[in-house]
């Protein structure tokens, strides 16, 4: 260990220094607590051997201000004095010191106290190396060994605030392993634990600078935040990241899309964070991840964050779904789906601005799907629209069971429609 000696006479400090040399450790020589405070600024120490009884500075005072200097950093301070009283006891304990020594001091004592101090000292590292690791595993998925959802959340909102101050483009990710659920059932969990391991691995791979951000979203589920990052920029990483998974060569017998374990996704990026947040952008690589499942999978696809809002068109027969898009898509995000399953599934994971339901998914024989999002806390707060004759609900817009806000009439013109619309959401 480095031992700083302080002490004010010549003579203890040849003999202390000589103490602390055949005692198998380093002495740094401090002649004043002035002289310590000093080399304690530079030099790191390992333990301190403070005389009390020193002109300027005493070793009480010096002790108090190395304590405040250091604040959470603990290094063992043993006292040397003549003073054998109590209160001398007591004020040293108070000002910061670990042990006591009276003068003089035999060889022997003073190496069992060093070393007394030095366990102490290993104890303390050990415990810190501890608490180290024990952090370092709480902020990582335990079977991927990246960044959880909670970890990564904090760490994004730290790039994304670096992002809105130098108004520097930045890009999310979420990329969604294919079929994941068919693979689990046929190959089994151990296989499906393996598959997701490589798979983060694979994706890791395509990440080469410290400040990207890689992390486990849930389940199947992975993201990637890209700071700095341009659409084309985030379009090449997740076009690497779609042809490392497929060059993994893991067998998918039994997915509908392809016969290898691929990854579907959908990223977004938000060159402007001025008026934004990181909840947006990471809803927007939803969105995009959600087309790019729509359309086929295995593929990336990167959207834009922009201000218009999101409607989510649930349509069984796809007529309205189509009439109603090309009144509205100029002025909305659109998604669609063709079930209620469907709808209730995304607006949990999406929470559009507003849903249009087809009557055939409201009627009155049929509401369940209206209830459900009227009475789920995810749901609850989004606007609700018919799109059907108003004649077809006769209690709108009173007393309704539904939470129906809007009823749309396809016969209205686009102007009105968009009109009505923007009343509810803005």
């Amino acid at each position: 260990m480095k031992i700083l000696l302080v002490e004010d006479s010549a003579t203890l400090r040849h003999a202390m220094r000589n103490y602390i040399i055949e005692a198998g450790h380093e002495p740094l020589i401090a002649r004043s607590g002035e002289e310590a405070l000093q080399m304690l600024e530079n030099t790191p120490v390992d333990m301190i051997i403070m005389d009390v009884e020193m002109p300027g500075l005493n070793g009480f005072e010096t002790t108090r201000l190395i304590r405040e200097w250091l604040g959470g950093h603990w290094i063992p301070i043993i006292f040397v004095t003549g003073l054998n009283e109590d209160e001398s006891y007591r004020e040293g304990i108070e000002a910061g010191g670990d042990d006591y020594l009276i003068k003089p001091v035999s060889f022997m004592i003073i190496k069992a106290k060093i070393r007394a101090m030095e366990r102490i000292a290993e104890m303390r590292d050990q415990l810190n190396q501890l608490n180290t690791e024990l952090e370092a595993l709480s902020q990582l998925d335990s079977l991927t060994q990246i960044y959880n959802r909670r970890t990564f959340n904090d760490l994004a909102e730290q790039q994304w605030a670096l992002a809105k101050r130098h108004q520097l483009p930045i890009s999310a990710l979420m990329i969604d392993v294919d079929h994941f659920k068919l693979f689990n059932d046929h190959y089994g969990h151990p296989a499906g634990d393996s598959c997701l391991k490589k798979i983060s691995q694979a994706i890791k791979s395509c990440l080469h600078r410290s400040a990207d951000l890689f992390g486990r979203y849930g389940g199947e589920e992975f993201i990637v935040l890209l700071p700095e990052t341009d659409t084309q920029g985030a379009l090449h990483v997740a076009q690497s990241i779609n042809q490392a998974i497929e060059a993994l060569n893991l067998r998918h017998d039994v997915s509908p899309s392809s016969h290898l374990v691929t990854a579907s996704i959908g990223g977004a990026t938000c060159v402007r964070t001025t008026g934004h947040s990181l909840e947006e952008l990471i809803k927007s690589a939803d969105r995009a991840l959600y087309k790019v499942k729509r359309s086929g999978r295995n593929r990336a696809l990167i959207d834009e964050v922009v201000t218009h809002k999101t409607l989510l068109i649930a349509d069984e027969t796809g007529e309205n779904s189509r009439h109603f898009s090309s009144l509205l898509q100029q002025h909305f995000n659109i998604l669609h789906c063709d079930s209620p399953e469907e709808c209730l599934e995304l607006a949990l994971e999406l929470r559009p601005d507003m849903i249009l339901i087809d009557t055939g998914m409201a009627s009155a024989a049929s509401h369940l799907l209206c209830l459900s999002l009227a009475e789920h806390q995810r749901t609850g707060g989004i606007p609700l629209a018919i799109m059907a004759d108003p004649a077809a609900i006769p209690t709108y817009p009173q007393d309704n069971p539904w939470g129906i806000r809007l009823v749309l009439d396809r016969q209205q013109s686009g102007p009105t429609i968009l009109n009505k619309i923007s009343q509810l959401i803005g």
